[in-house]
């Protein structure tokens, strides 16, 4: 296994600046909204402990760069790299907690979990992203059935590729450009109006489905499969509107918008392993009167099509990127930032949009351990109050598997989903998380 610490001076200490999409999380974040995200690995048969403790000491200074934690600066956070091994724990404490002894105390930004024949890697969004995560994920399970397999000898399977410092750049900053013209605003949306529950509240529900049944589905519209999935997204959202009183206060808001992440690497090439996505927002107007299900389908797959074309993404990277290189933004003490960016996070953010849904794409493994594993479950940062609500999406061998993650007491909107789905033909299996 590659050891690229042995490359960098022992002598000297390992940071970083906090790439651009994580600036805002150590401001908003809480012991509920912790912007923790989970990726599950459920085996075929139980974890061998010792087999996954012996497989993380082998990733793990291939992937010093997380072996991080946060620090607090005058202007700004930063990441500073732990000499101290990693090791995995039980999986018994809840789902996708907060790292809450931050930023200085020198804790981990993610966890490594382990339960029957279940693996788990949490993430801080501050850390990277659902693909920066996936990618460690793997990587991991190809140490361990490594070990299970052949006891770290004579390994039947290939290393990752040669680490490049690339992984640890700013892949925003990378490719920002300035004086490009500033995107538009977008009015306040729609948000569904279930009461909170208690906290701590965070549920998790699951659904299985044929991955060639939705696919069909989707061919049968010649959209994409995320276009589908967004498209019943809004169809629900706009069933649950139209059944609210007409003195309802969230009634009077007739935008739906479902924000829908975007990983840039299939746009620009990089090897970052740090957080490198945007968002795009698919929306409907119901001041035009009600929409048809093909209606929905349509304005989404042009949506997607339009705001991914490589010159708009470049003006969202030099509004994001350029407020941050502002000489007037970087001498404003961090103490002021982040109630700045608290404010700014609902203000321009969580205000914009009536739900969240990221497709993390389908898992692909090499033949030697496909057979070894029976499913994935991605689980998304738990809503903030005003959202909710939140769904995570991914795909493995013919599965496809739809995790809504929720706060409310209501399953209102995870059950018109899935009704939705049944009703087009499409078998779905539900079963909580844990």
């Amino acid at each position: 296994m590659n050891t690229p610490l042995s490359t960098i001076d022992s002598n000297r200490v390992f940071w970083l600046p906090l790439d651009n999409a994580a600036k805002i999380y150590p401001a908003v974040q809480s012991r509920e909204h912790t912007t923790v995200f989970r990726i599950s690995v459920i085996l075929q048969e139980r974890v061998r402990i010792h087999a996954l403790i012996s497989a993380v000491h082998q990733i793990e200074s291939r992937f010093f760069y997380f072996k991080v934690c946060l620090k607090r600066g005058l202007f700004w956070y930063f990441l500073e790299y732990i000499d101290r091994p990693l090791a995995p724990v039980a999986d018994k404490s809840g789902l996708c907690r907060a790292f809450l002894n931050l930023p200085d105390q020198r804790s981990f930004l993610f966890r490594i979990l382990v339960v029957n024949n279940r693996i788990s890697v949490e993430f801080s969004h501050i850390l990277t992203d659902g693909t920066g995560a996936r990618v460690f994920l793997n990587s991991l399970l190809k140490a361990y059935f490594n070990e299970v397999s052949s006891s770290g000898s004579n390994s039947d399977f290939q290393e990752d590729p040669q680490f490049s410092p690339e992984e640890y750049e700013d892949a925003y900053n990378h490719y920002f450009k300035a004086d490009i013209p500033p995107v538009i605003t977008y009015s306040k949306a729609f948000h569904i109006p279930f009461k909170l529950k208690e906290p701590p509240g965070f549920d998790v529900l699951v659904a299985r489905i044929s991955l060639n049944d939705i696919k069909s589905k989707a061919r049968e519209k010649n959209v994409s499969l995320s276009d589908y999935l967004i498209a019943v997204y809004l169809f629900v959202l706009q069933e649950i509107h139209g059944e609210l009183g007409k003195f309802s206060r969230a009634a009077g808001r007739k935008i739906l918008r479902v924000q829908v992440p975007v990983n840039l690497r299939s746009i620009y090439p990089t090897l970052s392993m740090r957080n490198f996505s945007l968002f795009v927002l698919p929306s409907i107007d119901l001041r035009l009167g009600h929409y048809t299900f093909d209606e929905i389908i349509k304005i989404v797959h042009h949506t997607m099509q339009l705001e991914t074309d490589e010159k708009l993404i470049n003006k969202i990277i030099s509004r994001n990127v350029g407020s941050e290189k502002n000489i007037v933004v970087r001498g404003i003490p961090l103490f002021v930032k982040n109630k700045i960016l608290h404010q700014k996070y609902y203000t321009q953010g969580a205000n914009q949009y009536s739900g969240v849904m990221t497709n993390l794409g389908k898992i692909d493994l090499p033949a030697e351990i496909k057979d070894k594993v029976e499913s994935f479950v991605f689980i998304p940062p738990p809503p903030n109050k005003k959202l909710k609500i939140n769904c995570g999406v991914i795909g493995y061998r013919d599965e496809l598997v739809i995790t809504f993650g929720n706060i409310t007491s209501s399953n209102d909107l995870q059950r018109r989903f899935f009704r939705f789905l049944t009703s087009q033909g499409i078998q779905v299996k539900l079963n909580t998380y844990l």
